[in-house]
């Protein structure tokens, strides 16, 4: 699995990281994955078209030593279709700012 990993968390900082991701998040019934919605304005030809699968997310599995971000853009409606897949370069750019910003947001130095 391709994945954004950000390990050697310190306690305080999941702590936070788990504050902020179940305040801001979509949870998803297990413990420590949350889903996370991608901006329309980023999805591919194929996900736009697939109107159907809307809206697109990607998994972020956190622990107390790491957070782990999947590159694998799915939809929640559907195990199995053409418009679940890695993400695009656009897609896991976008993936990257968007954990690191959270970083930001709490003042967690990685």
């Amino acid at each position: 699995m391709r994945q954004y990993v950000i390990d050697e968390l310190r306690p305080v900082d999941y702590e936070k990281i788990k504050n902020y991701l179940n305040k801001n998040t979509l949870a998803s019934g297990l413990d420590g994955l949350y889903w996370i919605a991608l901006d329309n304005e980023i999805l591919t030809a194929i996900q736009s078209s697939h109107v159907d699968c809307q809206p697109f997310y990607f998994a972020i599995d956190l622990t107390p030593n790491l957070v782990a971000c999947e590159l694998l853009v799915r939809t929640r409606s559907k195990i199995r279709c053409d418009c679940i897949s890695y993400a695009s370069e656009l897609q896991r750019n976008w993936i990257i700012r968007y954990i690191d910003s959270i970083f930001d947001q709490l003042e967690i130095k990685t």
